[in-house]
């Protein structure tokens, strides 16, 4: 008996074929790493409302890698009561959910992340879909994210709207959303 060369050995181990396989695994990852890069610094409109009771809305130009806390910090420059505040005793609300610091806006955006009456992921305002709407009908209209003084919520959780936020978690489903004309 012999070898028969007509027998497909594309299964069996091969180290060459196996050290191009990683080569190439290795250029894809770091391409697909400078992609994500370019993503993180391109622009994002984000429209906010300092939220001391009444709600002065802003627009503000940051990037998609940015954290929570550089939004902040950029958002302090804007009004001159938060001046005088540290970024921690700052909260940003989105959607009746307090979204912690580390946070990036990309984070949000690729995973698609939900609140509770709303995309997390949007920052683009609409009509409150909670007064217009159905509010288990999602039609990619988010509202304004809000900036909030810790110590205003603290005095205010017992309060609408605070009394609906909490803290995100993304682990946690937030309710079922439909988005209007599918499904």
């Amino acid at each position: 008996f012999g070898k028969n060369p007509e027998v497909d050995t594309s299964f069996l181990p091969d180290r060459e074929r196996e050290e191009e396989e990683a080569r190439l695994r290795k250029e894809l990852q770091q391409e697909w790493l400078r992609d994500q890069e370019r993503v993180k610094k391109e622009p994002l409109q984000i429209t906010y409302s300092y939220w001391d009771g009444r709600g002065t809305r802003k627009q503000i130009t940051v990037q998609k890698g940015w954290t929570i806390e550089q939004f902040l910090r950029e958002v302090q420059k804007e009004f001159k009561e938060l001046s005088r505040l540290s970024t921690g005793s700052l909260m940003y609300v989105k959607e009746d959910l307090i979204i912690p610091h580390n946070y990036t806006f990309y984070d949000l955006i690729i995973t698609q992340a939900r609140g509770k009456s709303g995309p997390l992921f949007s920052f683009d305002v609409h009509d409150d879909v909670r007064l217009v709407n159905d509010v288990t009908v999602e039609k990619h209209e988010s509202h304004a994210g809000k900036v909030v003084d810790r110590k205003w919520y603290e005095r205010n959780q017992h309060v609408f709207p605070a009394s609906r936020w909490e803290t995100y978690d993304p682990n946690k489903e937030y309710g079922a959303y439909t988005i209007k004309g599918k499904g």
